[in-house]
């Protein structure tokens, strides 16, 4: 049934399907993890539309698709302009590397919950951002590189108010504090609660941009909070943020003792904040 295209196929043909097909894989790895995936399963969905329109002769719809096609590479690079160009400065140097290490070490992620709620019990503010599918390299790139262990007292250290680093975001990639004083961009949702301040607006902009897992500490309030996919998850103690963070990043639950709440320490009351106060 299929010889005739066994006989029409040539060497050439493999290694140009080879090719695209590893491209077109690539790409979708870039996009993976962000907004702008879903921007693509919309416009495929519309080309699959127009496509069913033109089959079963729907001539109001067809018209109406095949005008909107005409701009569909304007919209392609308005949409994708961040994926983009984020895609071509990667290629040069990351083309060919492999998929990113699973971000949810065990190890790191206790070093994490304890140097948050070390800091909540101290009224010490923080935000920490972990990479998921989606890379954090363009934040990164402008901020201050670091590259150690994770770890509760190096954490503690940066997020300390009288810290050089303490401005801005840690971010951690590959199980590895990758940069301290991270910038992202503020949610400009209406829906954020107004006591929410630049922290909580970053965290959420940044998860509503990327599949990244934020952590918060609120110096105002002495509470940690997880941030997923643009919304705010409280968390009441140690055991409910490790609980979270496991079916986020679909681990098996190791068990461990029952922690108490912390609570704030005496000098909660003389610690100066970061430049990102809560209102």
């Amino acid at each position: 049934m299929l010889g005739w295209l066994w006989e029409s196929l040539q060497w050439n043909d493999v290694v140009d399907i080879g090719i695209m097909s590893y491209l077109l894989y690539r790409a979708l790895l870039i996009l993976k993890g962000t907004r702008a995936l879903q921007s693509l399963v919309g416009l495929v969905a519309i080309l699959g539309l127009y496509v069913l329109a033109e089959q079963f002769e729907l001539v109001s719809l067809h018209w109406l698709l095949e005008k909107f096609l005409v701009y569909i590479v304007l919209a392609v690079v308005i949409l994708f302009q961040k994926d983009i160009r984020r895609g071509l400065a990667r290629a040069g140097g990351r083309l060919f590397v492999g998929g990113r290490s699973d971000p949810g070490s065990a190890s790191m992620r206790e070093e994490l919950i304890k140097a948050c709620f070390a800091m909540a019990s101290r009224r010490v503010g923080a935000l920490v951002a972990i990479e998921r599918s989606a890379d954090l390299d363009e934040f990164v790139e402008r901020a201050t590189v670091i590259d150690a262990v994770v770890s509760h007292e190096l954490l503690s250290a940066i997020f300390h108010p009288t810290s050089p680093l303490h401005d801005g975001a840690v971010v951690v990639q590959k199980n590895r504090i990758s940069a301290a004083q991270v910038f992202f961009p503020l949610s400009l949702s209406k829906e954020i609660a107004r006591f929410f301040g630049t922290r909580h607006r970053a965290a959420i902009g940044l998860t509503e941009e990327t599949d990244a897992v934020a952590i918060i500490v609120s110096e105002e309030r002495g509470t940690v909070s997880l941030v997923v996919n643009g919304r705010i998850i409280p968390t009441a103690n140690a055991n409910e943020l490790r609980e979270q963070i496991q079916e986020i990043f679909q681990t098996t639950p190791e068990p461990r003792e029952p922690e108490p709440a912390p609570a704030p320490g005496p000098e909660a009351e003389n610690d100066p904040g970061s430049h990102a106060k809560e209102v």
